[in-house]
């Protein structure tokens, strides 16, 4: 929860109570949120190619997209549970811990620049990028391409998809396309805000209402709940490793499945993380009911894909 620099400072040791937040929430959760609300839920997929989604899917889990032919782009981005990996940080080929802490491909997409430090505007620009560094997979689009080629079945995949074989172009395309497809609608948190007013406890309304109260709102918002600004990181007091000074926001959606935190992966669990904003971005110290009820609310931000939530064994 990166806050907007325009927020007014709070000041230490200033909190909302729970028992208002409950009040509100008591009243809240006799109906679903309008459309007033600054989240909005996410919306299914946008229609794709198949046979491209397909391949681009293909492609994701295959190891001959990497320099030595020993990991994919699934390696350190498991759709089968969050979308990322449960390490602070992956390493590199050799073994080196990497700078930045896995983001998510989930809902990546719907996010206004990519990685941590937002230099990228596309996925497929990220994803040359990443293709191309020696420290992620350190192999050219084009030289991938080469080793396709040797591969009669991927070869008609591409055939069929593009009409061509496979080039550094369709690549990049089939990997991208697929990315698109990878949203995970179905939270119960949006299903609260389209209207259904059981899909919520008490205390997750109220954890909402004090998200909102105390201003994590002010960045984290949106239909990515996040994933739509730059923001400083350790306003008031120290949050992580001190560079990159200025981050991409990051996203809610799905956060209670993507531990560790922050940029460099220093907060193992979502009460620490919780507990360590309030306290940097808004120059608070949060009570454990606080922060109790926003992890509760958090919680409801978990999506759904291939038909169960993610994170789910199975």
């Amino acid at each position: 929860m990166l806050l907007r620099l325009s927020v007014r400072p709070t000041r230490a040791g200033c909190w909302i109570p729970v028992a208002a937040a409950l009040l509100w929430a008591t009243a809240s959760c006799t109906h679903a949120a309008t459309t007033d609300e600054p989240i909005t839920p996410l919306p299914a997929a946008l229609a794709a190619n198949p046979l491209r989604v397909a391949l681009g899917a293909r492609l994701f889990s295959d190891t001959r997209l990497s320099r030595d032919d020993n990991r994919s782009c699934a390696t350190c981005h498991d759709v089968g549970a969050n979308g990322a990996s449960n390490r602070s940080r992956d390493t590199t080929p050799d073994g080196i811990a990497l700078n930045f802490n896995t983001t998510t491909v989930f809902n990546a997409a719907l996010s206004f620049r990519l990685g941590w430090e937002g230099k990228y505007r596309t996925l497929e620009s990220q994803t040359d990028a990443l293709l191309r560094n020696p420290q992620i997979m350190g192999c050219t689009p084009e030289t991938i391409a080469q080793k396709l080629q040797g591969n009669v079945s991927l070869t008609a995949d591409f055939e069929a998809a593009y009409g061509r074989g496979p080039d550094a172009t369709n690549v990049l395309d089939a990997l991208a396309t697929f990315l698109r497809t990878l949203t995970t609608p179905g939270s119960r948190f949006d299903r609260w805000l389209e209207g259904d007013a059981t899909a919520l406890s008490t205390q997750e309304v109220a954890g909402y209402a004090l998200f909102k109260s105390l201003g994590c709102i002010a960045c984290h918002q949106g239909v990515n709940v996040g994933g739509n600004l730059f923001e400083q990181q350790g306003i008031f007091h120290p949050l992580a490793r001190p560079q990159p000074a200025v981050l991409r926001v990051p996203s809610l959606r799905n956060v209670a499945t993507t531990a560790p935190y922050f940029h460099d992966g220093s907060a193992p669990t979502l009460r620490v993380a919780v507990r360590k904003m309030g306290l940097a971005q808004l120059n608070t110290t949060l009570t454990d009911e606080q922060v109790d009820a926003i992890v509760a609310y958090l919680g409801t931000l978990t999506g759904v894909y291939r038909g169960k939530p993610v994170g789910a064994p199975e």
